[in-house]
This record gives structure tokens, C-alpha cells and sequence, in this order.
């Protein structure tokens, strides 16, 4: 049973104010008025970095170590987001994963394009092979259009013949940017954040006439083989429950070791709001031992 904080959470996005016609800096603005408020823990280090011409940010808990780090990629649909919006997140991923995390600023759309974000992602990873961490004490993670990238990111970094992490973590991956997807109706219903509307709006600006179904613009369709073992997280109350279910099904046909955990109740991206719902710290605390057990 779904705590009573989530019930709460659910009312504050119920009473918010939702104007159809708002520009993307507007939403930009109001995704960081939102989640980019919460109070980072005590003691975590953020230092701003330059990789390879990629803003971003190095996110430090007291306990992490110097040799073991996550490439981290926030969500937003590719179109809103940033390290600040994500950056109490990504200080309790770095404390219960004992790691750093590197989260970048990828060029967004409609500014940049596909595959813009795909391209920064892979500078980033390759940025970090530069500085002498060794693969197997890496990891590549994400949340939303950032799951979905982390993804596409992993395919790329595959067909370039680069070593691959150790692991990844997706929470609530966006995989398929077609919109077809039978939970996008089915879900609708209880999902207080992400309608179809808006994420076809999103997903057109991102693509810009590509197809959707491009494997690194939508890695649902893409050949997964070869990728490393990986965690996904998804809520039972999200219309993009199915990209998380059949995205886990095909890696698992392609042979990649796939953890599925679907979380009952929850909603996109619970675990933003770790601070307002114990199902976030929850989550958060299991993707760090995830982590840790799959560096062993």
C-alpha cells in the first residue's frame, strides 16, 4: 500500500496550474521552480566542470568513492531539465551509491536536435575513459527521456566498439517516442504528470522530422545485445509503464541482464521527490545497492 505522502503529492500536482499554451522557457522555468528547490544533504560537493564542451557537474557525497562513478541523465523530454532540477536526486543516488556522479548539461531541443543529446552523452563517457576511470567501475544512468538516453548512449558507445559500464539504473525510461504505446491510454487516468499530448509535442521537437522509431532517438527499437546488465525502475500508475515493460523484455531477449521493478502505485519519476515520499528514498537506496553489487 502507497503511503500517505504520495496521496499528498498527487493533490500539490492536481492543484497546480497547467497552461497548454506555455513556452518552453516558461516550462523550463517551472520545472525548475518545482523539483529544483529541494535542499541538497549535508556535506555534498558540487563542482561545476566543463567536459569536452558539455557543461556539467560533478555531484559528491562525503561517502563516494574516487574511483567509481555515474554518468547521470536527467529528464525532461529532451526539451526541459537541467543538473540543477536533478541535483538533490543525484546527491542521494551519490550517497547510497558510495559514487560520483557526473551530470551533464546536454543541448536540449528545440535549440538541438536529434541526435544532439545522443552525441553530448557519448563526449561524456568518453570524457571519463579519458581521466583514467576504468569501465568496470562505471555506470550510466537516468530518469525519463534521460532513461531512454542512457540507452541509446549504451548502443552508441557499443557500435563504436568503446567498453562498455559495468551497469546502468533507468528510472521510467522513455524508450518509444511513437506515443503507441497501450499505457498511454490505459494509465491515463492515474498519472498526474506525463499526458500523451505533451509528450508528442516533445518528442517532435526532438526529432525534428526524424522517425521516431530511429533506435537512438526510441532504443525500444533498437538491437540491445551486447549491453551491460541493468536496473530498471517504473511506476504501476505511469503512461509510460509499457516503454519501461517492453524495453526490458526485448534487452532480456538480446540476453542483457535485466532487473525489472515495477513499484506499486507510483507515479513518473518517484524518486525526485524522495525528500516528500519514502517510496523515493526507497527506490534510491535500491539502485545504490544495486550498484555497489554489480561493481562488487
Amino acid at each position: 500500500m502507497a503511503s500517505a505522502e504520495l496521496g499528498q503529492l498527487r493533490e500539490m500536482f492536481a492543484a497546480m496550474p497547467r497552461d497548454e499554451n506555455a513556452t518552453i522557457e516558461e516550462r523550463r522555468a517551472g520545472m525548475e521552480a518545482s523539483v529544483g528547490i529541494f535542499p541538497i544533504p549535508e556535506g555534498t560537493e558540487v563542482t561545476p566542470v566543463t567536459v569536452d564542451g558539455v557543461p556539467s557537474e560533478w555531484v559528491v557525497s562525503p561517502d563516494a568513492r574516487d574511483d567509481h562513478a555515474i554518468l547521470y541523465l536527467h529528464g525532461g523530454g529532451y526539451v526541459i531539465g537541467s543538473p540543477a532540477t536533478h541535483r538533490a536526486m543525484a546527491a542521494k543516488l551519490s550517497q547510497t551509491s558510495r559514487a560520483k556522479l557526473l551530470v551533464i548539461d546536454y543541448r536540449l531541443a528545440p535549440e538541438t536536435a536529434f541526435p544532439g543529446a545522443v552525441e553530448d552523452a557519448v563526449k561524456a563517457y568518453r570524457w571519463l575513459l579519458s581521466q583514467g576511470y576504468a569501465p568496470e567501475k562505471l555506470a550510466i544512468s537516468g530518469d525519463s527521456a534521460g532513461g531512454g538516453l542512457s540507452v541509446a548512449t549504451l548502443v552508441s558507445l557499443r557500435d563504436a566498439g568503446l567498453p562498455l559500464p559495468k551497469t546502468a539504473a533507468l528510472l521510467s525510461p522513455w524508450s518509444d517516442l511513437t506515443g503507441e504505446s497501450e499505457t498511454m491510454t490505459t494509465r491515463a487516468e492515474q498519472d498526474p504528470m506525463v499526458q500523451k499530448d505533451m509528450l508528442l509535442m516533445m518528442a517532435g521537437l526532438y526529432l525534428n522530422g526524424a522517425d521516431p522509431k530511429t533506435p537512438l532517438a526510441s532504443p525500444l527499437f533498437a538491437d540491445l545485445q551486447n549491453l551491460p546488465p541493468m536496473l530498471v525502475q517504473v511506476g504501476d500508475h505511469e503512461t509510460l509503464l509499457n516503454d519501461s515493460l517492453t524495453l526490458a523484455e526485448r534487452a532480456k531477449s538480446a540476453g542483457v541482464d535485466v532487473t525489472l521493478e515495477v513499484w506499486d502505485e507510483m507515479i513518473h519519476v518517484w524518486q525526485l521527490f524522495y525528500q516528500m515520499l519514502p517510496e523515493g528514498t526507497q527506490a534510491l537506496d535500491r539502485i545504490g545497492e544495486y550498484l555497489v553489487e554489480k561493481w562488487g
